[in-house]
C-alpha cells in the first residue's frame, strides 16, 4: 500500500516531524532561558503583604515550567517504527473483554477480530457472565469464558483467560474496538527482539462525533483530545522504552506476562500497572504510530470525566505502590517519563489556583507580585507568550492550544479529586459508559465549572467597583486581572457550552459521512442515488430520484459495496428539497434487514477502518506557527485531497473499469479547477485516461481526467483506491 499524502488521514506522524527543525529547537531553548531569568527573579517580587498567596501562585508557575521541561524531554525527539515481516508461524490468541457493552458493539468487534490475518484463537472474556453473549459467541465461532466472581476486575478477567490459553501472544481488544485485518500482520514483527514484551497501537475512535473530537471551521480538521498523546507523546516515550501499554490494541508476550506475574492487580489501571511492571523487569516496549483499530469514544462529558477519573486515580496507586521515583529496575530516562505522566494529573491544583487568583486579586485588592511594572512585563510577557508558542512547535501540530485549554477547565476537578487516589487504598473500578449524556446529568458533573465561570464573573464587577471608590487595584494592575479574569470567564463559557450541546445529541448510532452508490428497485422508481450518513440503522438518500419519495414510502434497493450489493428495505422519515437548482434533494431512511447478514456485511464496511478519514481528506493535524510561516514564504505543497467534500456516484466506461470497478464515487468539484478525487471498488491502472459518467442532482454529466497518486485503502470486506483525477 502506497504511503498517504502528508498530513492527511489518522495515525502515524510523518517521519519529517519525528526531529523538531533547527529554528524549534532554537525557539525551545529560548523558552527555558527565558522561564530560568524570570522564575529566578520572580521571588523577589513577591508581595511581603500577601506571602502565602505570593508563594502559592509561584509555586503554581514553578510546576507549569517543570511540567514543560519534562514534556520537551520527552517529545524532543520521536522515534517512528516502520512495521517488519511477522514470523512465519506464531499462535497469537485474541482477547476481548467485556461485561456490559451492548451485543451489537461486541459482535463488531468479533466479527473484526475472526477476520484477523494471524490469530489462531479468539475468545469473549465476559464478566457480566451473560447468556447472549454466550450466544453471540458460539453464532461467531469464538470461544467463551465467564467467571463467577469478578475479582479484580478487568485484569482479573485476562489473568482469567491466561489459565485457558497456551499461546505464545495476546492480543487484546477492548469490547468496542474493531481491528483491521492487518493489525496482527503489521505488529507481530517486532517480537524478533526476544526482549520486547509489547506492542502498543493508537487507540482511535471513529464516532468523530464523540466529546473528545472537535472540528475545524472548514470541515477538514478533525482533532482529539488524545491526539497529542498517541501521535506525539507515546512515539517521544518510545524513544525512551518507556510507552505505555494501554490495555487495548496491542499485542503482548506471554512469556513477559508469566514473568511478573500476569496483568498487574490492585490498581484501577492495570494497563499502566502492567508496563511499569514489565519495565521495571527489564523488558522492552514498542510503539508503533499505525492506527490499526477503531474504538467508540465517550459520547458526552459525564462517561468522559469518569474516565479521566479513573485514569487520575489508577496512576496515583502505582505511583504508590510501585515508587517510581526510588524503585530499582528503571533507567533515569524511565523514571522522567513516567512522572511526566503521573505529574499531569496534579496539574488541576496549578489550573484551580490558576482560575481563581483574579477572583482573589480584584475582590479583595490583594497582589501577589509587589508591582505590576515594567520589570515584571518585560519578563513575564516573554515567558507567558513563549510557553504557548513552544508547546505548538513541540506538539507538532497536534497540540491545539485553545482546544486544549478547554479540556483542561472540563477535566481540572476531576484531575484534582485523582489525586486523592494515593490516600485511598480500595477503589472501585468502573467500566466507562459509551451512550449518550443527558443535559441535566452534564450541568450537575459540571459544577465547578459553573462555580469558575460564577466567581469570575462578579469578580469582574467588585473589581471596577473597588477601583472606583479608590480602594482597589492600580490602573495597571487592574486591567490586566480584568483581563486574566475574562479570559477564565470565557475558557469556561465555551467548554460547557460545548458539553452542553454535544450532551443534547439524540442520535441512536454514529452516521459515518461515508458515501456509497444505492440503486433504488421499488416499481416505478428506478434510479441511482447516493446514500450518506451511513450507519447500520439508516442513511440519507441524495439525488433526483430521492426527491420522488414520500414520507413513509417504502422501498427496496441495493447498497453496492466493495464487496457487491447489500440488498435492503427503507422507510422514509425525513425529506429535503434543494433551495437551489443545483443542490440535491434528499430522504432520510431508516432500514429494516430482511437479514442479519445483510446488515453484518455493512458493519464490516462502516467498523474497523479509517475509511471516513481517506474519503473525506480529514486531518488532526493543524501546522504550528514556524511551519505556517515557512508555508506563507514559500508556498504550500498543496498535497492534500480535498477535504469536506460531498461525493456523486460514478459509472466508469467498460473499457477503463479494471478488476471489477464499475462503480465509483467523485467529490464534487472545488472552484473552476483543481484536482477531484475519484473512489473505485478496484484498482486503475496508473496515468490513465479515465472516462466515466457522473450522476449530479441535475442529470448526468461526463467526467475526463487522467489518474495519479493512489491510495490503497484497507477495509474489512474489500479495499478501496483513491486517486487524484486532474483534467
Amino acid at each position: 500500500m502506497s504511503e498517504t499524502p502528508p498530513d492527511t488521514a489518522v495515525g502515524t506522524p510523518a517521519a519529517r516531524l519525528a526531529t523538531l527543525s533547527v529554528a524549534q529547537r532554537l525557539l525551545a531553548a529560548i523558552f527555558v532561558a527565558v522561564g530560568i531569568w524570570y522564575l529566578a527573579w520572580r521571588p523577589s517580587s513577591f508581595n511581603p503583604s500577601a506571602p502565602a498567596f505570593s508563594a502559592l501562585i509561584y509555586g503554581a508557575e514553578l510546576f507549569g515550567f517543570g511540567c514543560a521541561l519534562l514534556y520537551l524531554f520527552m517529545c524532543w525527539q520521536l522515534r517512528v517504527r516502520r512495521p517488519r515481516p511477522p514470523p512465519s508461524s506464531a499462535r497469537v490468541a485474541v482477547f476481548v473483554p467485556t461485561i456490559n457493552e451492548s451485543v451489537d458493539i461486541v459482535r463488531r468487534t468479533l466479527m473484526s477480530a475472526r477476520a484477523l490475518r494471524y490469530a489462531t484463537e479468539v475468545w469473549l472474556l465476559d464478566d457480566g457472565n451473560r447468556p447472549e453473549m454466550r450466544v453471540l459467541a458460539d453464532e461467531l465461532g469464538c470461544r467463551y469464558l465467564a467467571r463467577s466472581v469478578n475479582t479484580d476486575a478487568k485484569a482479573g478477567n485476562l489473568n482469567h483467560a491466561l489459565q485457558h490459553s497456551d499461546a505464545e501472544f495476546v492480543a487484546l481488544f477492548d469490547a468496542d474496538h474493531a481491528p483491521m485485518p492487518a493489525f496482527l500482520e503489521e505488529t507481530l514483527g517486532f517480537f524478533a527482539d526476544p526482549r520486547v514484551a509489547f506492542v502498543q497501537t493508537p487507540q482511535d475512535f471513529y464516532n468523530l462525533d464523540s466529546f473528545q473530537h472537535r472540528h475545524g471551521r472548514n470541515n477538514s480538521l478533525v482533532w482529539s483530545e488524545q491526539s497529542l498523546f498517541f501521535r506525539v507523546i507515546q512515539a517521544g516515550k518510545d524513544r525512551l522504552n518507556s510507552a505505555f501499554f494501554c490495555g487495548s490494541c496491542a499485542v503482548v508476550r506471554r512469556k513477559a506476562l508469566d514473568d511478573i506475574g500476569g496483568f498487574a492487580t490492585g490498581t484501577v489501571t492495570e494497563d499502566i500497572h502492567t508496563s511499569l511492571r514489565l519495565h521495571k523487569r527489564g523488558w522492552r516496549s514498542v510503539y508503533y504510530a499505525r492506527s490499526l483499530a477503531f474504538g467508540l469514544a465517550p459520547a458526552s462529558a459525564v462517561p468522559f470525566l469518569k474516565q479521566r477519573l479513573r485514569w487520575g486515580q489508577g496512576a496515583m496507586q502505582v505511583w504508590r505502590r510501585e515508587r517510581v521515583l526510588t524503585a530499582t529496575g528503571l533507567s533515569l530516562s524511565q523514571r522522567l517519563s513516567y512522572l511526566a505522566t503521573m505529574l499531569a494529573y496534579f496539574e488541576g491544583w496549578q489550573r484551580a489556583v490558576f482560575f481563581l487568583a483574579p477572583v482573589v486579586v480584584l475582590t479583595t485588592g490583594t497582589m501577589p507580585i509587589l508591582a505590576f511594572d515594567d520589570e515584571f512585563l518585560v519578563r513575564f510577557v516573554p515567558y507567558y507568550l513563549l510557553t504557548f508558542w513552544v508547546f505548538e512547535e513541540v506538539a507538532r501540530g497536534y497540540g491545539r492550544t485553545l482546544l486544549t485549554e478547554q479540556y483542561t477547565m472540563i477535566r481540572f476537578a476531576v484531575f484534582v479529586t485523582a489525586t486523592f487516589g494515593w490516600f485511598l487504598r480500595e477503589l472501585r473500578f468502573v467500566v466507562t459508559p459509551k451512550t449518550a449524556g443527558q443535559a441535566t446529568t452534564t450541568r450537575r458533573y459540571l459544577w465547578p465549572q459553573y462555580l469558575v465561570l460564577a466567581l469570575n464573573a462578579i469578580a469582574i464587577p467588585v473589581g471596577l467597583l473597588l477601583h472606583w471608590r479608590g480602594g482597589g487595584l492600580p490602573t495597571g494592575a487592574l486591567l490586566a486581572n480584568l483581563l486574566w479574569a475574562s479570559l477564565t470567564l470565557g475558557l469556561a463559557a465555551l467548554a460547557i457550552r460545548f458539553a452542553l450541546r454535544v450532551a443534547s445529541f439524540q442520535r441512536r448510532e454514529y452516521r459515518f459521512p461515508l458515501s456509497v452508490p444505492f440503486r433504488i428497485a421499488a416499481p416505478g422508481r428506478p434510479g441511482l442515488v447516493l446514500a450518506t450518513d451511513l450507519s447500520p440503522l439508516g442513511c440519507r438518500l441524495i439525488g433526483t430520484a430521492a426527491g420522488t419519495l414520500g414520507l413513509d414510502t417504502r422501498l427496496r434497493g441495493e447498497l453496492l459495496l466493495p464487496t457487491g450489493p447489500v440488498p435492503v428495505e427503507a422507510s422514509v422519515r425525513s425529506r429535503q428539497f434543494g433551495a437551489s437548482p443545483d443542490a440535491a434533494d434528499a430522504a432520510g431512511c431508516e432500514f429494516h434487514w430482511a437479514s442479519a447478514g445483510d446488515c453484518h456485511r455493512l458493519e464490516q464496511f462502516l467498523f474497523g477502518s479509517d475509511l471516513q478519514w481517506h474519503l473525506n481528506g480529514y486531518s488532526e493535524r493543524a501546522r504550528p506557527p514556524l511551519e505556517r510561516l515557512a508555508d506563507l514564504l514559500h508556498g504550500g505543497d498543496g498535497s492534500r485531497l480535498p477535504a469536506g467534500q460531498r461525493w456523486s456516484p460514478l459509472l466508469l466506461a467498460e473499457e477503463d473499469g479494471a478488476n471489477g470497478a464499475a462503480v465509483g464515487f467523485i467529490s464534487a468539484p472545488q472552484g473552476a479547477v483543481g484536482a477531484r478525487a475519484v473512489v473505485t471498488l478496484g484498482s486503475l491502472p496508473a496515468g490513465m485516461l479515465l472516462r466515466a459518467r457522473e450522476i449530479t442532482a441535475t442529470g448526468v454529466r461526463r467526467v475526463t481526467g487522467r489518474v495519479a497518486a493512489r491510495q490503497r485503502v484497507e477495509t474489512h470486506s474489500a479495499p478501496f483506491y483513491v486517486y487524484r483525477l486532474s483534467t
